[in-house]
């Protein structure tokens, strides 16, 4: 998989776009816009399936101490493979990746408490809010409203109508895990643009994993050198951590925040799927429904983005 070489600018409206964007009609151009739906796409399959692996694992270390392990090993990975360069970057660059880093830190710090609460459907399904919300907020265009609202239905849905047999606690969590999630979305994107490769991908999830590493100390101890708990927890690294967050980095090179969280909400979906065939846990028809809605949510918002994107290079598009 290869990456560009340097970052593409950004528009007033948060978009980005490419430096040369492929003619109209020519064999690329379909797949330079599709080509970050399938980043993400991959990113949340790898993501959910790692988060189900992470629950078995808390009867080991804990919460704190799976997200210990999970930072730790994944800044290891990037910091070995992309090498990204420590000097040449601005003070503006270095807040935006620390500012990443903390929200990255917090995401998951908080998620993890939350399905260590709550079942990691509902859990999903809660943190998702954060990322629609963004999506309203973000977006210039009526028809992604309603793309959100048809989402926000199905997430929902997928909670069963509501959450008030939920540990509140674990709500709380759940929530603002999905306020991190937003945030995330946000720096991802600044630091794509500033940083090149997954250089500053590799240098907020350095800063992710020093933040943590005392918590996960505290809560584990020793714990977290065991063996078989430390392979398990660097395989969720690699589910959870490595390469979803280089998929969507890069994603959101070419996506715009509001459509890139919009398709946030394939998340439940995903973690209903990750659940059922790694956890046990089944499906009801409410679910099965709830899932169908978000997947049309998420296909509206990306036929949007590929619309706009051929009437751009249209003569006389907008």
């Amino acid at each position: 998989m290869t990456t560009p070489s340097a970052a593409t600018p950004s528009t007033a409206s948060g978009q980005v776009h490419d430096p040369a964007p492929a003619q109209a009609g020519a064999p690329g151009g379909r797949r330079g816009t599709l080509g970050p739906v399938g980043l993400v796409l991959a990113g949340g399959i790898s993501v959910q399936f790692g988060g189900a692996l992470a629950v078995t694992l808390m009867s080991r270390v804990g919460a704190l101490g799976v997200v210990t392990i999970r930072l730790l090993v994944a800044a290891v990975v990037l910091m070995v493979l992309c090498r990204p360069r420590l000097r040449g970057h601005s003070r503006a660059d270095w807040g935006t990746v620390i500012v990443f880093g903390v929200a990255m830190a917090a995401m998951n710090g908080l998620f993890y408490q939350s399905v260590a609460r709550i079942p990691l459907g509902p859990a999903v399904t809660l943190e998702v809010l954060g990322p629609l919300t963004l999506s309203v907020l973000a977006s210039r265009r009526a028809i992604n409203l309603v793309w959100a609202a048809l989402a926000l239905a199905g997430v929902f849905l997928l909670g069963g109508g509501g959450f008030s047999g939920l540990d509140p606690v674990g709500v709380a969590f759940a929530l603002g895990a999905g306020a991190m999630w937003a945030a995330y979305i946000v720096f991802s994107a600044r630091t794509g643009r500033r940083f090149p490769q997954a250089d500053g991908l590799a240098l907020a999830m350095a800063v992710a994993a020093l933040l943590f590493l005392p918590l996960g100390v505290l809560e584990s101890g020793a714990k977290l050198l065991n063996p078989t708990t430390f392979a398990l927890g660097a395989a969720v690294a690699v589910l959870s951590s490595v390469l979803p967050y280089t998929l969507e980095l890069l994603a959101l090179r070419r996506l715009p925040a509001s459509t890139f969280a919009i398709l946030m909400s394939l998340e439940p979906a995903l973690a209903a799927t990750a659940g059922f065939l790694v956890l046990d846990q089944a499906l009801a028809a409410t679910e099965a429904a709830a899932i169908a809605l978000v997947i049309v949510a998420s296909m509206g918002a990306v036929r949007t983005q590929v619309g706009r994107g051929r009437a751009r290079k249209t003569p006389g598009g907008s």
